[in-house]
């Protein structure tokens, strides 16, 4: 995906891949990611989620800006991979469902 996140962030533009739109792909990157992968993306974004919370906190869903829509996707494969990092210290959740088996009925429109 090519992507261009809103000024003051460029230096999270090396998690591009993380852009996703919906939390089927965004699941999908982290069980199909590597712990070093995800460790540098938590790494890099835990420190800055206050000041890109404030930042996306300026626009409503209905009007913000593609490049404001991007950098709300990247912080929500954080919320993702959270799990991967502090509790369970691998891509996959251990013992549960197949995750593949989950149906998202409704998305946020890209």
């Amino acid at each position: 995906m090519n992507t261009q996140l809103p000024a003051g962030f460029s230096d999270l533009e090396q998690f591009a891949q993380w852009v996703l739109p919906t939390s089927t792909e965004r699941n999908r990157k982290r069980r199909t990611g590597s712990m070093d992968e995800i460790n540098a993306f938590y790494n890099a974004m835990l420190p800055r989620m206050e000041e890109i919370l404030a930042y996306l906190d300026q626009f409503s869903l209905q009007e913000m800006p593609q490049d404001v829509r991007r950098l709300m996707f990247l912080s929500l494969s954080l919320a993702e991979v959270t799990i991967a990092v502090e509790l369970f210290h691998e891509p996959k959740v251990t013992g549960g469902c197949d995750p593949e088996r989950f149906v998202v009925v409704r998305e946020l429109n890209p």
